[in-house]
């Protein structure tokens, strides 16, 4: 089994359009989460970083969560525009974009 230097998980959960916590997928985490893989393959790092789909991170209220291991930095309120950076700032040069952390429900 391969080991990667960092394994992103973006939340794919879906709620009911009622639920008042919302839910990542209703702003737009599918296409956040294709931006993370395209820039991951794009700057040859397929291997060493891993982006995958998540259920539930129980973050939903504050939009489209991630989190980052092995660090276990969480990021809330994600848009596509922010991937870059996050992709740029964290996953190549290892700073995490405080702007977008939050506490992971802590």
């Amino acid at each position: 089994m391969a080991r990667f230097l960092r394994h992103v998980f973006v939340c794919q959960n879906e709620r009911a359009p009622e639920d008042p916590r919302g839910c990542c997928s209703a702003k737009h985490s599918a296409a956040v989460l294709e931006k993370m893989k395209e820039l991951v393959h794009a700057r040859g790092l397929k291997g060493k970083i891993r982006v995958n789909k998540a259920g539930c991170l129980d973050q939903c209220a504050l939009g489209v969560s991630i989190v980052v291991y092995p660090e276990a930095v969480w990021y809330g309120r994600v848009t596509v525009g922010d991937v870059e950076e996050i992709v740029e700032k964290h996953l190549v040069g290892g700073t995490p974009v405080e702007r977008l952390r939050t506490d992971g429900g802590k």
